[in-house]
C-alpha cells in the first residue's frame, strides 16, 4: 500500500515511477521560526521533496500549512507522540484520537514517538497495536521511532518488541542509541540486523557516544561517526530497495539549540542547523548515487 501511495505523490510532483529506485528527503520544521510559506519555499529551494512536521493545533496555521504545501509542491510527513505526562489509559485514548485526525491529512507517513520507557511491555504494546490498526484501516504507514524515553530507547529492549510484534515497523534514528549505549555500536552489527530489517523510514542525524547530535557533521573530527551512520542508513535503503520498496523516505533531522550545542551566556549556536540538514541530504544522495 505504501508503494502505491508514494507513487501517486511522485506523479503529482511530476516524476515518473517506472520502478526506479528513489530517495525522498524531508526537512524537519523543528525549531522553525519562519512562516509556513517561507519555510516551504526555503525547503523546496534547498532540494527537499517534502517537510516533516508536528501538526499545528491552530486552524489558521493548519490552513497556512496546506496552502504552502500546495504552492511549493511539497510532500508531508506528520509527527505524533505518546503523552507521557498523563496516566496510561488517558494517554492511550489521546494517542488514538489524534492519530485518527492525522490520517485525514493523507500524509506520506506518520512517525511516532511511541510509549514510555516507564510503561510496562503490555502498555507500550497497546500503543503500537492501536497505531498498526489505524495504519491498516487508513492505508497510511505509521512507523515507531527508535527514541530515548520511549519503548524503543535502546537496542536490546527494541529487539524484544520486534520479536513480540510481527507487524512492528520502525523509523530508525540510530543517533539516540549511540548515546544510550555510549558507542557507535561498531561491534553490534549482528544485533542490529533485526532492527534494520524492520526499519522503513530514516531520521538522519549523526550522534556520538556522548550525545545524540554532533555539533557539525561536516567537521573532520566527526568523520568516523558520520561514516558509521551512513553505513547503517545505506543498509536500510538497500534492504528496502531489495524488498521492492522503490522509494525510501528520509528526514534530515539535525535540531536547533539546545539540541544543537550553543555558546554559554549568548546561546549562539556553534553551527548552522539548516546547513547541517542540507549537508546530510546531499551526502546521502552522493553516497547512493542519486541525482
Amino acid at each position: 500500500m505504501k508503494n502505491i501511495l508514494i507513487a501517486l505523490f511522485i506523479l503529482l510532483l511530476g516524476h515518473s515511477h517506472a520502478q526506479e529506485q528513489k530517495l525522498l528527503f524531508f526537512q524537519t520544521n523543528w525549531g522553525n521560526t519562519l512562516s509556513w510559506d517561507a519555510f516551504c519555499d526555503r525547503a523546496k529551494k534547498s532540494g527537499f521533496d517534502g517537510i516533516d512536521v508536528w501538526l499545528p493545533s491552530n486552524p489558521e496555521s493548519q490552513n497556512a500549512l496546506k496552502t504552502a504545501l500546495k504552492k511549493h509542491n511539497l510532500l508531508l510527513n506528520l509527527m505524533h507522540g505518546t503523552n507521557k505526562s498523563v496516566p496510561f489509559k488517558q494517554s492511550l485514548t489521546q494517542f488514538e484520537e489524534k492519530l485518527k485526525v492525522l490520517v485525514q491529512w493523507k500524509p506520506v507517513l506518520i512517525n511516532c514517538h511511541t510509549g514510555n520507557d516507564f510503561f510496562t511491555t503490555e502498555q507500550n504494546k497497546a500503543f503500537i497495536e492501536v497505531a498498526n490498526k489505524i495504519s491498516e484501516e487508513s492505508g497510511i504507514p505509521i512507523y515507531h521511532e527508535t527514541h530515548r524515553g520511549r519503548f524503543s530507547y535502546n537496542l536490546p529492549d527494541t529487539k524484544k518488541y520486534v520479536r513480540l510484534i510481527p507487524d512492528l515497523k520502525l523509523t530508525l534514528d540510530i543517533s539516540h542509541w549511540m548515546v544510550v549505549h555510549e558507542s557507535l555500536l561498531e561491534g553490534q552489527s549482528k544485533e542490529l540486523e533485526e532492527i534494520v530489517d524492520r526499519s522503513y523510514h530514516i531520521h538522519a542525524r549523526v550522534g556520538h557516544a556522548e550525545g545524540p547530535q554532533v555539533n557539525d557533521p561536516e567537521a573532520p573530527e566527526w568523520q568516523k561517526a558520520l561514516d558509521r551512520h551512513l553505513d547503517i542508513w545505506e543498509q536500510i535503503i538497500r534492504k528496502c530497495w531489495s524488498e521492492g520498496q522503490d522509494v525510501v523516505t528520509i528526514t534530515s533531522e539535525f535540531g536547533p539549540p539546545t539540541y544543537l550545542p550553543a555558546l554559554p551566556y549568548t546561546q549562539i549556536p556553534v553551527a548552522d542547523q539548516w546547513k547541517a540538514n542540507v549537508f546530510i541530504m546531499n551526502t546521502l544522495k552522493k553516497r547512493m548515487k542519486i541525482e
